[in-house]
């Protein structure tokens, strides 16, 4: 069966599309993907949303215009892989995070958790003819889990070991991990946002480069520059970083005002960048450092980060002894494996199989993850 997965994250950079064939014994077998960027103007306006006050009719014309730009973006990428599209039986849409709240807070005298993905599935359906599931997060956060991280169940289904320790890092705007045991069983995964991955790093080159650039293409900027190591330290005492697993993260805490408030500290921009760098890189070594209770610990990256030369860099330093390898060595490419991991939650919905993992959200049990919107 042919499935696709498409994934836009909070680093906004565009949207992932990749083609499964999954057989019957669940196997999952990559066929196609492809990334199609943002046009800078839609980038611009899903950043005046995101956690943000703004309109209603911002969200309601741009929640279309993504249905619009994910249906182009699946039928480009089927065209190219010259698959038909009705092949496909089905696709994942995961939809623009624009606000996330997996924690409650007190609300018109209610205690509420929220999350709001955009892009309209029944667009996507109606262009495609292709059934779309989407709104993953939503089923869990009403079993009383956080929404989040909802690839971890993917992560033990790819690349569990019967006698290796793995940690399985994303890093995307935000970085999270996935913890394997040896041999584990799914309610022994521990998985949880480490905190920030790209998304501090690619609003501080943005502002340095006035727009020019939108990440630090290998590292080039952080390399040639200094971490300053009171602010990082500072940075660290985040009661965040504290917090016990699980937990996510998001703009909410690392967007638009954290970056604000760095900015303020006058520490020159390429001084900021590096350590917005080795943040990112020394909190994802002392997240898998605190939850694993291994010897050695295979670590395996996905993600825009695996392609930061100075990051990976870091990160190796923060882990060492341990081995750090990317996921293209798994036969996964690094950037196709979010888009991967929801057309594999829209397989386990098609197929009647939970797709939350409790221990790493906190709901309190395993439930089938989605929204149908039929052809």
């Amino acid at each position: 069966m042919k499935i696709a997965g498409i994934m836009s994250g909070t680093s906004l950079d565009g949207i992932d599309v990749a083609i499964v064939e999954i057989g019957r014994g669940g196997n999952v077998k990559p066929v196609a993907f492809r990334s199609f960027p943002y046009p800078n103007a839609v980038r611009e306006a899903l950043l005046a949303i995101s956690n943000a006050n703004t309109h209603t009719s911002s969200i309601s014309r741009l929640n279309f215009l993504l249905g619009e730009l994910y249906a182009e973006a699946l039928i480009a990428a089927a065209r190219r892989a010259k698959i038909p599209l009705e092949e496909i039986a089905a696709v994942g849409m995961h939809g623009q995070t624009i606000f996330h709240e997996g924690t409650p807070v007190k609300y018109l005298g209610r205690c509420i958790a929220s999350t709001l993905q955009i892009g309209e599935a029944a667009v996507v359906a109606e262009r495609t003819g292709v059934e779309v599931i989407s709104n993953f997060r939503e089923r869990d956060i009403a079993a009383g889990g956080a929404g989040a991280p909802l690839v971890p169940l993917v992560d033990y289904l790819l690349f569990r070991h019967r006698t290796i320790c793995r940690a399985v890092v994303n890093i995307g705007g935000i970085a999270n991990v996935t913890i394997l045991p040896r041999n584990p069983r799914s309610d022994q995964v521990i998985a949880f946002d480490t905190g920030p991955g790209n998304m501090v790093i690619d609003a501080l080159v943005a502002r340095y480069t006035h727009g020019g650039q939108t990440y630090d293409r290998n590292g080039r900027i952080a390399r040639s520059a200094k971490v300053n190591d009171g602010l990082r330290a500072s940075l660290m005492d985040s009661p965040y970083f504290e917090r016990k697993p699980p937990k996510t993260a998001g703009r909410e805490q690392f967007g638009r005002e954290f970056v604000d408030r760095l900015i303020a500290t006058e520490i020159p921009l390429p001084d900021l960048i590096a350590t917005a760098t080795d943040l990112t890189a020394v909190t994802i070594g002392r997240a898998i450092l605190r939850n694993t209770t291994y010897d050695d610990v295979q670590i395996i990256v996905s993600g825009g980060g695996v392609h930061n030369g100075y990051l990976m860099q870091r990160l190796k330093y923060y882990v060492s002894p341990w081995t750090v390898r990317s996921a293209l060595e798994f036969g996964i490419d690094p950037d196709a494996k979010e888009a991967i991991a929801f057309a594999v939650l829209a397989y386990r919905r098609l197929t009647g199989k939970p797709g939350n993992v409790p221990s790493a959200t906190g709901a309190r049990r395993p439930v089938r993850l989605g929204k149908a919107t039929p052809a």
